[in-house]
């Protein structure tokens, strides 16, 4: 293995740790079930919920592209400076 092969795979393993945070961070798209148990929201809180959840919904789209982005340059790393 090359020092870069070695790089980008410790970058692959954090950039896949922080996308499971933000994943996890992120509500759930079925959050208007609590209204049938009686839960209600008040306006403020609708709109940092939706505030907030754009953010990760934003940084969720960066971090997969820049994944991807990391997962064909190791690969073209491998392929052409490999043994």
């Amino acid at each position: 293995m090359t020092a870069w092969e070695i790089i980008i795979g410790i970058m692959l393993i954090l950039l896949s740790l922080l996308i499971i945070a933000v994943v996890l961070l992120q509500q759930g798209r079925q959050s208007n079930l609590g209204a049938i148990a009686g839960a209600a929201d008040t306006f403020m809180e609708k709109g940092k919920a939706r505030t907030l959840d754009a953010l990760l919904a934003k940084w969720t789209k960066i971090l997969v592209i820049v994944f991807m982005v990391l997962v064909l340059a190791g690969m073209l790393i491998t392929q052409y400076l490999g043994a």
